[in-house]
């Protein structure tokens, strides 16, 4: 589902690349994605699965570098012909898994999608998770007054997985953690106004 974060974490890896794909869709909804069929493809039942001939993938981390790795057309997503930025990439692709995203994650969910399935957003859960994601915000700020992007003055595959938490995070009532840190926002208005970012954020409104 275009929906689905990781999803759109793997997409703009695909639009960056310019490679050629095909978006299967998967109902959720209909619990499809816990049926024998998909399970096959991804065995914890999540989104996505990739399929590339014989080669079966999961987790969207994992696809996305696949992807940077195995298409020459389009951006070089990892700095590849580079050893120092290409682990400056690295680096920065671990922050965004392991501290920028379980608190937006949180936040987001509660803002954006809870209410889509008739909960009701904890705040007090919310606050919690906003503190941790200032402090990582204030890192970013930090690094983001030295470089356009994260790992450098490139764009990059550690930017892009930002990419989907972000752009959603951005229709919550905590957006201004995002546009009062100013190389933080100039750093998202440079990711969000790229063409592949902007086509695959076009599939990711929910509820209607």
């Amino acid at each position: 589902m275009p929906q689905s974060i990781a999803t759109a974490r793997v997409l703009a890896a695909l639009e960056e690349k310019a490679a050629s794909y095909e978006l299967v869709l998967v109902n959720i909804v209909n619990g499809e994605h816990k049926q024998p069929a998909h399970l096959a493809r991804n065995p914890f039942g999540q989104l996505p699965a990739f399929e590339d001939g014989n080669l079966m993938l999961f987790e969207s981390r994992a696809v996305a570098r696949y992807v940077a790795k195995k298409y020459d057309s389009g951006m070089d997503l990892l700095r590849s012909g580079d050893a120092q930025e290409a682990a400056l990439v690295d680096v920065w692709l671990d922050v965004e898994a392991n501290h920028f995203d379980p608190p937006i994650a949180v936040i987001s969910y509660q803002y954006v999608v809870l209410p889509i399935f008739g909960g009701v957003t904890d705040e007090k859960l919310v606050e919690e998770n906003a503190a941790k994601l200032e402090k990582v915000l204030d890192v970013y700020e930090e690094r983001l007054s030295k470089s356009k992007y994260l790992a450098g003055d490139f764009f990059s595959l550690a930017d892009l997985s930002h990419f989907p938490y972000i752009h959603r995070f951005m229709l919550t009532p905590k957006a201004t953690l995002i546009t009062s840190r100013p190389h933080v926002n100039a750093w998202w208005e440079a990711i969000s106004s790229r063409p592949a970012v902007k086509k695959v954020a076009a599939g990711m409104t929910l509820g209607g």
